[in-house]
């Protein structure tokens, strides 16, 4: 399976240019490509129903070409789902660490 580092997400209570709002997760995400490092920065609303651990600590993600054999028989804490056409992710827990896996539908 294909695996290729895609950007780093660091949690900030801060506000910062060019956020863009995922209304169905009630968070503000940054472009990762807006940096050289691809770093995403994200804010969450305080009713935003993501897990506690991916709100507060920072995750490494991935690009694979199978997000099934990705996640299988791992711990799942957001179930696969597409935050933008196109684009299908989810998120599992690895040694106290949110992890996340992305697919590109082609």
């Amino acid at each position: 399976m294909m695996m290729r580092y895609h950007h780093c997400g660091i949690p900030t209570k801060n506000d910062f240019e060019g956020a863009i709002y995922l209304p169905k997760f009630k968070m503000h995400v940054s472009d990762h490509l807006a940096t050289p490092y691809a770093v995403q920065w994200m804010r969450f609303d305080d009713d935003c129903p993501l897990p506690d651990l991916v709100k507060t600590v920072p995750h490494v993600a991935f690009e694979v070409d199978d997000l099934e054999a990705a996640i299988r028989g791992r711990n799942v804490i957001i179930s696969p789902n597409e935050p933008s056409a196109g684009v299908r992710v989810a998120f599992i827990e690895e040694a106290g660490a949110p992890i996340e896996f992305l697919q590109i539908i082609k």
